[in-house]
C-alpha cells in the first residue's frame, strides 16, 4: 500500500497541520480523528486496514487529518461561543487549505467523501452539510449532532451554525437542499454500550431529513454494537462496499 506522511502550515490555524495519504487512486476520503484525535489514530486502530482492499483496488485514496478539537470543542477554559469561532478557523482550514491540496495530489474534480467515527462523525457529518458541493458523499459512524453536547447546553450564533440538529430544522435553502438529494448521505449508529447519545442524535436527524424529503440512509446496528473501534472496523468496510455496489466509488 503506498502511503505518505505530509504536513503543511497552515495561516488559518497558525501551527503546522500533518496529515497522512493512504492509496494512489480512487475517490478521495477525507477522516476526522475521533474526540481530540491525531491524524495517525485511523491507522492506529487498524481502520486502514480493514478497509485496505478498496485502497489497493484503486477506488478510495484515504486522507487523515487532525483535530483541533482539544482547542475548541473540547477546551474546558473557552466561553462556549469562542469554541465555535475557533471549531470555524477548522472549517477554512479544511476547506481553503486541505481541500484544495486533495484535489491537486488526487488529481480528482469531483465531489469527495468525508467520513469519521465518534467525535470524527460529528465533524464529518457537519462539513458535509455545510459544503455540500465539495462534499458529496459521507459516512459517518456513531456520532453526536447536537453541539450543544459539547457546551453544556449553551447555544448562540456560532454555535448554532455547527449543530445539524439545529440548523438543518429550519433550513429552507434550496441550494443547499438540492444538493442534500442528489448527493450520498450514511449514518450509522450502534444499539450497544455508550451509545445511547449517538442513538438520541442520530435519530433525531433521521427525523428532520425525512420531514424534508432528503433522502439518507440511517442505519441502527444491533444491540451488541458498542461505541468503539471493533463495530467501526466491521461497519466502514460494509458501507464502502455498499458505495461500490451504486457506483459511486
Amino acid at each position: 500500500m503506498k502511503i505518505e506522511y505530509r504536513n503543511f502550515y497552515s495561516s488559518n490555524l497558525n501551527q503546522n497541520m500533518p496529515f497522512k495519504i493512504y492509496g494512489y487512486a480512487g475517490k478521495p476520503m477525507l477522516v476526522f480523528p475521533s474526540s481530540g484525535g491525531s491524524f495517525h489514530e485511523y491507522e492506529d486502530f487498524d481502520m486502514i486496514d480493514a478497509i485496505w482492499t478498496y485502497i489497493e483496488n484503486g477506488e478510495i485514496t484515504v486522507y487523515t487529518v487532525s483535530s483541533i478539537d482539544n482547542e475548541s470543542w473540547l477546551n474546558h477554559d473557552l466561553h462556549p461561543h469562542d469554541k465555535a469561532v475557533i471549531h470555524n478557523n477548522y472549517d477554512r482550514y479544511i476547506i481553503d487549505e486541505m481541500l484544495p491540496l486533495i484535489k491537486y495530489h488526487s488529481n480528482w474534480q469531483g465531489g469527495i467523501i468525508s467520513s469519521g467515527c465518534s467525535m470524527g462523525a460529528y465533524h464529518a457529518v457537519n462539513f458535509y452539510f455545510h459544503h455540500p458541493d465539495a462534499i458529496d458523499t459521507c459516512i459517518a459512524l456513531s456520532g453526536i449532532y447536537d453541539a450543544r453536547f459539547f457546551t453544556g447546553g449553551y447555544m448562540d450564533q456560532e454555535v448554532y451554525l455547527n449543530s445539524p440538529v439545529d440548523y438543518l430544522k429550519e433550513l429552507q435553502d434550496e441550494w443547499y437542499l438540492n444538493h442534500y438529494r442528489k448527493n450520498d448521505l450514511i449514518i450509522c449508529a450502534g444499539q450497544g454500550r455508550w451509545e445511547e447519545d449517538t442513538l438520541r442524535d442520530t435519530r433525531l436527524l433521521d427525523t428532520i431529513l425525512a420531514e424534508k424529503g432528503i433522502p439518507s440512509w440511517f442505519d441502527y446496528w444491533g444491540y451488541d454494537a458498542d461505541h468503539d473501534w471493533p463495530w467501526w472496523r466491521k461497519q466502514m468496510p460494509y458501507f464502502l462496499e455498499l458505495l461500490k455496489e451504486k457506483n459511486i466509488l
